[in-house]
């Protein structure tokens, strides 16, 4: 089973201050080393890299952003044209949740392909949408 790791997992895992970053790294360690690859995508990542070079100094988040994209255990799941289709039709299915973003439609998009139901996310978002994802780490 893998883990598809949203954008609140990447920046709790790089906040060594964040209360919960210890319980987050465990988690992403544990999947890594039992399911090997963890997966994200190319949309998460541009969320990502934004708010990290916003919120940490310029080095901090250069050494993170570098080691996250030179990592092997890490695979990125790239938004095709067919994907953003999908995360457009979700977009008009969830019209009674206007604030789910679209990275993260696109992201429920490439799970729902791929039949993945474990997120390191604390977005309430994908469990509201009701396809049986499971939020860690759990609380």
């Amino acid at each position: 089973m893998k883990l598809f790791v949203d954008t609140w997992g990447w920046l709790v895992l790089a906040d060594r201050k964040d209360p919960s970053h210890e319980e987050t790294v465990r988690c992403y360690e544990e999947y890594s080393k039992t399911f090997g690859r963890v997966l994200t995508s190319n949309f998460v990542l541009d969320e990502t890299f934004t708010l990290l070079f916003r919120r940490h100094p310029f080095d901090d988040a250069l050494r993170f952003a570098t080691a996250l994209l030179k990592s092997p255990s890490i695979g990125v799941e790239i938004v095709t044209e067919g994907r953003f289709r999908a995360a457009f039709d979700l977009r008009r299915r969830l019209s009674d949740k206007p604030r789910i973003s679209f990275t993260d439609l696109s992201s429920i998009a490439i799970m729902s392909e791929l039949k993945l139901t474990d997120v390191l996310t604390a977005d309430e978002h994908f469990g509201h949408v009701g396809l049986g994802f499971r939020l860690l780490p759990t609380k």
